[in-house]
């Protein structure tokens, strides 16, 4: 694949987590103006933000799917109903006013709905595209624009409120129909990277990748969901003491919202560019970035300064930035690519699950103290490192017979397979051969 058509797959390829992140997030600062315009209750407009976390639990399927029929096939129809959900949306909103709700809440529902077969399944096909060095590199850019998206959504939203509120719902499908296109028209679908086996065959086949490496790919579910839990959490409790304790709002508050997420955002694109094919460098920046967050988290109970705060946070979105682009590749590169889609959806399950856990969890322990959230969120971390440490090993972070040839060499010279692919050499001719030529 040419340089160009690399970059400009990968450009389509990250515009599928960048919106799907504004999803909930862009509408985080016109709640307030959607509660009054409706008069909804608290319960009401929260259900608001739930109705599109709740076909999250259709992800697995998506990637199943995606296994069956192929990822562009699963990924473009996901992008439509995302877009749809935005039209239902935004058109009730506009018509119907102040019986728009129900509409509204249906309209999450099929954004939602959309959603699940987008970015895990996104991540896949970028593991299906690129291999060795450029899969980091490129996971590392899909990441990146994953968390450009969280970075640039409070500002979005509170920008396209001034508009109007139901603004925002119109701005899906706005921005769904060229990413799409690029989908669809940019990225090629490698062909023969889809499960024909029957369904038995296929859960088998994904039933021994959990027996050979689950210690490994729990670890890593871990790592990820805690690493999106904590920092949802610390933004949640952020917008609340932004709010109340320092009269910050609308877009000056969006903006230092999107503070933490930014270092993350630039530690993910570093670290995928540096990456490259260094399985063990991958294992110990995991434990590095889940270490970052623990001891940001712990230092907070000590610290009690505003400045110290921001760089606490700060740090502990450096430290997520160092873990999620290792983990992508882990993940990816440590299952066939007939199992990759069901794989990197469960992954994406449980990191979805780490953001929807987050805000609630971090506003219970508010409710009992700041200490307790800091050093709840610092203990979770310590934990995640610990299973990172011990449980992700080098030999389950490569897979054996990618590529156009099966790799026959014994394990100990096949270790890099995965990462560093050498083409087969021509075999010898027969020796009976060359005395029939001669």
């Amino acid at each position: 694949m040419g340089a160009k058509a690399g970059t400009a797959t990968i450009a389509a390829i990250s515009g599928v987590p960048f919106i799907m992140v504004l999803g909930n997030s862009m509408l985080i600062p016109v709640l307030p103006d959607i509660k009054e315009a409706l008069h909804l209750s608290q319960l009401k407009v929260s259900m608001i933000i739930t109705a599109f976390s709740v076909p999250g639990l259709l992800i697995p399927l998506a990637g199943f799917l995606s296994d069956r029929i192929g990822r562009k096939k699963v990924i473009i129809p996901g992008l439509i109903l995302y877009g749809l959900g935005g039209v239902i949306a935004g058109l009730a909103s506009i018509f119907l006013q102040e019986r728009a709700y129900n509409w509204i809440v249906s309209g999450r529902i099929v954004q939602g709905i959309g959603a699940a077969g987008t970015t895990p399944i996104a991540m896949a096909l970028t593991g299906d595209i690129f291999a060795g060095k450029k899969r980091s590199k490129a996971l590392g850019v899909v990441e990146a624009a994953n968390g450009m998206g969280k970075v640039l959504s409070p500002v979005l939203g509170a920008a396209i409120g001034l508009i109007a509120w139901y603004a925002t719902f119109l701005f899906f499908p706005a921005v769904i129909v060229p990413i799409a296109l690029g989908i669809w028209f940019l990225v090629n679908e490698p062909e023969g990277n889809r499960a024909t086996q029957s369904i038995p065959r296929y859960a088998q086949s994904i039933k021994k990748v959990f027996q050979k490496k689950s210690a490994m790919l729990l670890a890593s579910f871990l790592g990820g969901m805690t690493a999106l839990l904590i920092l949802f959490g610390i933004l949640f409790f952020l917008s609340d003491y932004l709010e109340k304790r320092m009269a910050i709002d609308g877009i000056l508050k969006g903006a230092a919202l999107a503070i933490p997420v930014l270092f993350m955002c630039t530690t993910s694109y570093i670290t995928g560019l540096l990456l490259k094919n260094k399985v063990k460098l991958m294992k110990w920046l995991a434990v590095t970035g889940l270490g970052l967050v623990a001891l940001a988290l712990a230092s907070l109970n000590l610290f009690q300064n505003v400045y110290y705060f921001f760089t606490a946070i700060s740090v502990a979105g450096t430290g997520t930035g160092l873990l999620l682009p290792c983990l992508n590749t882990i993940i990816t590169s440590t299952v066939d690519s007939k199992e990759r889609g069901l794989v990197t959806s469960l992954y994406g399950s449980v990191r979805f699950l780490g953001v929807a856990a987050g805000p609630p969890l971090f506003g219970y322990l508010m409710d009992l103290g700041n200490a307790y959230m800091y050093w709840g969120g610092a203990g979770l971390a310590g934990v995640a490192a610990l299973g990172a440490l011990f449980f992700i090993r080098v030999r389950d972070m490569v897979r054996q017979g990618e590529g156009p040839e099966p790799d026959r060499r014994p394990p100990e010279q096949a270790e890099m397979a995965e990462f560093v692919f050498t083409p087969a050499r021509k075999p010898l001719p027969d020796k009976k051969q060359i005395k029939g030529e001669n």
